[in-house]
């Protein structure tokens, strides 16, 4: 319930944060994908723990082992079973947090569903549930670029109150990982990492902005009504753990302009095809990606479990104070942009296939 996102493309996370280990099945994926764990690595060690002096100590390698459904480094068509093992966890840092609940964290209200939780590290309310999407979307990333050779880099726009001017188009994953917070303008990354440290040494936490762009998407990928592919790439982003806002194109900003401002006018280029002259519509117009960047921002609130004392009730509802244990990230923002290209990718995968499907079919 809830464990599932995709159609043709569909994928299915499960394990706990401080369980025997994490990971994803991947079901509907085309045959003969040359794909390696070494490829799904790469993303996953942009996400894993203890990667930098800004991120939770937890020491994790994040190692994953593909169980099912490639052969001879192909996919099969089959199933794919990607598993990750938990080997750093120290259960005995939430032992207080068995009956009291964190302020704004998931514990309450899984409490209020299930009557039960797992309350070591969050169960399945922690990020470590984002390696199963991580790994998945790694596969799709490639069988988009091999198709249609799209290209999804995500970086860090914001850190609080420190925000980078950045071109969309221009940025690269080499500028992206060229520091620890991953943001592609160096000064500011600078600025950002010194706003980590000093909030992670007062004990406390904040958040920011991750931008997403998706180059050479093909036109035509989104369904109409429900099926928007800006409404699926929100529930995508909205799904990820901290998540608390998003936006295509113009957001929210675009509501300050008037309509002759905002339109993207049309115009056909030397080699005859249909493109706008700005892309305020964010590479979606009526649902359908009509050939533009694809360009997305989610915002991250500041991590729940900090380790300043909070006001707090226990789960018999008496009043107390909890100071978070254990080890969290100050900032989730720097490894949440693989987690955000990640949601980018399945949804572009998944829309690509159900296209092909239907409308390519009788071609």
């Amino acid at each position: 319930m809830g464990n599932t996102f995709g159609h043709l493309f569909r994928i299915t996370t499960f394990g706990e944060s401080h369980g025997g280990g994490v990971g994803v099945v991947i079901d509907g994926c085309p045959p003969q994908l040359e794909i390696s764990e070494a490829e799904i690595q790469q993303d996953l060690d942009r996400r894993r723990p203890g990667q930098s002096k800004i991120t939770t100590p937890r020491k994790e390698t994040d190692t994953c082992e593909i169980v099912s459904g490639v052969f001879n480094g192909k996919t099969l068509g089959t199933p794919i079973t990607i598993l990750v093992r938990n080997k750093d966890a120290r259960s005995q840092d939430y032992d207080e947090m068995a009956l009291k609940y964190r302020p704004s964290h998931a514990d309450a209200t899984y409490d209020a569903k299930y009557g039960i939780r797992n309350y070591q590290g969050g169960g399945r309310s922690s990020a470590r549930e984002t390696i199963g999407r991580v790994a998945a979307g790694a596969i799709a990333k490639k069988i988009l670029h091999q198709v249609a050779g799209v290209e999804i880099v995500g970086y860090v726009k914001r850190i609080q109150d420190i925000e980078a001017s950045l071109d969309p188009n221009q940025v690269t994953l080499a500028a992206v990982e060229s520091n620890i917070v991953r943001c592609p303008n160096a000064d500011l990354a600078e600025q950002m990492i010194e706003r980590i440290e000093q909030i992670r040494k007062e004990g406390d936490s904040i958040g920011g902005i991750v931008e997403c762009v998706a180059r050479q998407v093909p036109k035509g990928l989104g369904s109409p009504v429900f099926d928007k592919l800006e409404a699926d790439l929100a529930k995508g982003a909205l799904s990820l753990p901290a998540s608390k806002g998003f936006e295509i194109g113009s957001g929210f900003a675009g509501t300050l302009l008037t309509g002759s401002q905002h339109n993207d006018e049309f115009y056909t280029d030397a080699s005859g095809n249909l493109r706008t002259r700005t892309n305020r519509s964010g590479g979606t117009q009526g649902g359908i990606s009509n050939g533009e960047n694809i360009i997305i921002r989610v915002a991250f609130k500041p991590t729940a479990t900090i380790r300043k004392v909070q006001n707090t009730v226990d789960q018999r509802g008496q009043a107390t104070q909890l100071e978070g244990k254990g080890r969290h990230d100050p900032c989730v923002v720097p490894r949440a942009v693989p987690m955000v290209e990640a949601m980018m990718a399945l949804v572009l995968c998944d829309h690509l296939l159900r296209q092909t499907a239907q409308c390519d079919v009788l071609k």
